[in-house]
This record gives structure tokens, sequence and C-alpha cells, in this order.
């Protein structure tokens, strides 16, 4: 269940709340009028089931309440009323199948920000990734799977997609077109450093790799795994439920891609490199094909119910 807090102004709050008394979906509904300071205006508050999310909130931005007062929406964990069980049942569809894109693009585009915290856990995955590579070791290789960052960015792309916000759609290309490059360099300069401190050789890349090859010799399944991936993730996302998308990160050759392109690029390996970017290229689009094709069959659906 959500929690909406409303700030309206004066002149809109009738029509606010007969929005939601008359949403079935929606009860515990509270007026405080004059309540707000800033911005000044009648607070309302209200709980609106899952189901009923993306409606309610499309009928207030289109009231202007987000442009001259203020929409906030929190996340009720535990709500015992009979008002909370009967706007449940009267609500169509399944709160864990609910999509409330106002909180999808709030979720996604934070994750879309180039900060330095998003450049540095994407360079030390892929630089853990690297080491993995080199030792033939998949704990390690997995392990960075879960340190990087990257679905953000990716589920954002898909988002602004599907909702055309060309604005989202740029900051996300923008974050993948500079993270991974900067991870490749801070790796590719890590395998140096190693190297000649003596922990790692280039005989290391060169020998039999049986665990971690896969990472530069993609084939068909590459781009079924990265699909499903996608789709898995994107459903997580939308359901609000993190569990799945750990089994997301660790299952899709993103960041060990990137690592392994670094360390052929480092020891002079360009097959190995062109393989490996193969690799990436078609986890990317996989994953972005499957997050776009699951958001435009979730839209489709909660529009028929």
């Amino acid at each position: 269940m959500l929690h909406l807090r409303v700030i309206s102004p004066p002149d809109e709050t009738e029509r606010v709340v007969e929005l939601l008394t008359a949403e079935a979906g929606a009860t515990n509904v509270v007026v405080l009028a004059g309540a707000a300071r800033e911005p000044a205006g009648d607070l309302v508050l209200a709980d609106v089931v899952r189901e009923a999310g993306s409606p309610v909130l499309a009928a207030l931005r289109e009231l202007g309440l987000h442009e001259r007062g203020s929409i906030a929406i929190e996340t009720v964990d535990v709500a015992l009323s009979r008002g909370a069980r009967r706007a449940a049942d009267a609500a169509p569809g399944l709160a864990g199948d609910a999509v409330v894109w106002d909180e999808i693009e709030q979720k996604t585009g934070a994750e879309t920000e180039l900060s330095g915290a998003f450049l540095a856990m994407l360079a030390i995955a892929t630089v853990i990734a690297g080491i993995g590579v080199l030792l033939d070791q998949p704990i390690l290789v997995v392990g960075a799977m879960v340190v990087g960052p990257e679905f953000g960015p990716l589920a954002a792309l898909c988002v602004g997609i599907v909702r055309r916000r060309g604005r989202s759609v740029r900051r996300a290309l923008l974050a993948l077109g500079i993270g991974f490059p900067v991870g490749i360099v801070v790796t590719i300069l890590t395998t140096l450093g190693l190297d000649a401190l003596g922990l790692v050789d280039k005989g290391m890349l060169l020998r039999d790799r049986p665990l971690t090859d896969f990472i530069w010799r993609p084939d068909a399944l590459s781009w079924v795994v990265g699909f499903f991936a996608g789709i898995a993730g994107m459903l997580s996302l939308t359901s609000a439920k993190a569990g799945p998308l750990i089994g997301v990160l660790i299952s899709v050759t993103t960041v060990p891609a990137a690592a392994n392109i670094a360390v052929a690029l480092a020891y002079g390996i360009p097959h190995e490199a062109g393989g490996s970017a193969l690799q990436l290229l078609i986890n990317l689009a996989a994953i972005v094909t499957a997050g776009v094709a699951t958001l435009l069959v979730l839209r489709s659906l909660w529009r028929r119910a």
C-alpha cells in the first residue's frame, strides 16, 4: 500500500478529496485545512493500494498539483484496518503485479546520476572481475557482478524509452557510455600495476580457463540468458521486490565482459578483447530489449484491467 501526502492549493482541495473518496482503492483520507506552509495550502493524506497507485497519481498530476503544490509517496509495509482490506479487494489485480509508473521513474532516475560513487563502484567491480578472470575464479566474477551498479542505468533506459522520456534516456546512455570505459581503463592500469609487482602475468590469461572462458566466447545462449535476466530484473523493480534482482545481477555477463576486455587489452590479446566486447554488447542489448518488452506488456495488461 502507498501513503500519499498531497499539498493542495485551497481551490483544488475539494476536487482532490472527491477524487480520493471516489477511488475504491483509496482509504484513510484525511484533510488538514491550511496546514501546509511551503508550499502553502491544505494537506491531504490518503492510503492507496498499489493497484490503484498509477491512476490516482495520474489524476492528481492532471490537476497540476505537482506544479502548484506537492505529491509525496511513501510505502506502507503494514496496514491494519478494514478500510485497507476493502480497498485492496476493490482494486483490480494484485499488489505484487502493480506498476506505479511515477515510483519506477523516480527510482530508476536516481540510478542514472553520473556520480563519483557510481564510477567508483563500477570500476571496483570491473577490477575484481579482472582478477577473477586471470585466476579463473568464478566466485570473484560473481562477486563483481553483485557489486556492479550498471543495472540501474539499464533499467532507467528501458523506462525512458517506454515513457518517452528523452532526458532519462540520455542520462542513462551517458552513465553507461562513460562508466564502462572508465572501469575498463582503471582495470587496464590495475592489471599492469599488478603485473609489475609480479602478482599476475600474461600466462594466466593465455592458459586454459574452463570456468571463465565463456566470458569472451559469446553464443546464442548469451542472448537468451540476458533476455530472461532483463525480464526478471524489470519485474523485480516494478513489483518492488529486491530479492530477484540479486539473481539478475549475478546472471548477466556485463561487468565480467568489460573486465575481460581490459585484461586482454593490457596484455595485447585483441581477439579475446573483441570477443568480450561482443559479449558485452549482446548482454546489454538483450537486457534493454527484454526490459522494454516487459514494460510494454505490463502497461498493456494494466490498461485493460
